[in-house]
């Protein structure tokens, strides 16, 4: 009676319990065979992004880190370069005044060499001068006396007019 009232609703037992066994059969293989392998995939793709992800955070932070160094390389690079173009101007600086001092010291050294020969020039001339004047004063004195004198009664008498005379040595 049960059954029938079951078959009344159209439903056919042995058929309902053939699809339930059938459902049954296939949820059972289907668990087995695909849903542990799809879930096993899906945790190793969630391992693989969450591993990519940490990865990609690392690299951020050595990008970071990277740069860092670079721009701690740069100022230190920046701070040699200048200290090597101080130096080099201090180089060029000393050898400006090395050079200067050098001239200046060139400079004295002709103008003394520039003194001596005056100087040089100078006694010659009084020389020469001291020589023409002894031979005119020889002359004048001969012409007054009207003799010729000896070499000493000569340089006596050059001797006494040189120092009666305006002309002296300075």
């Amino acid at each position: 009676m049960y059954i029938l009232g079951i078959t009344d609703l159209g439903i056919n037992l042995p058929v309902l319990l053939g699809q339930i066994l059938s459902f049954t059969f296939l949820l059972i293989v289907l668990r087995l065979l695909v849903y542990k392998p799809v879930l096993k995939m899906l945790d190793e793709r969630r391992e693989r992004i969450r591993s990519g992800l940490a990865a990609a955070e690392q690299g951020l932070e050595r990008e970071a880190e990277a740069r860092t160094e670079a721009q701690a390389q740069l100022d230190t690079a920046r701070r040699e370069g200048q200290a090597i173009v101080q130096q080099a101007q201090q180089v060029a600086t000393r050898i400006q005044e090395e050079a200067r001092v050098q001239a200046q010291q060139q400079q004295e050294v002709m103008l003394e060499r520039a003194r001596s020969e005056i100087q040089l020039e100078r006694d010659g001339a009084i020389a020469s001068l001291r020589n023409e004047f002894a031979d005119l004063t020889i002359a004048a004195a001969e012409k007054v006396i009207g003799q010729s004198l000896d070499r000493t009664a000569h340089q006596r008498l050059i001797e006494r007019a040189l120092a009666e005379s305006s002309f002296r040595e300075n």
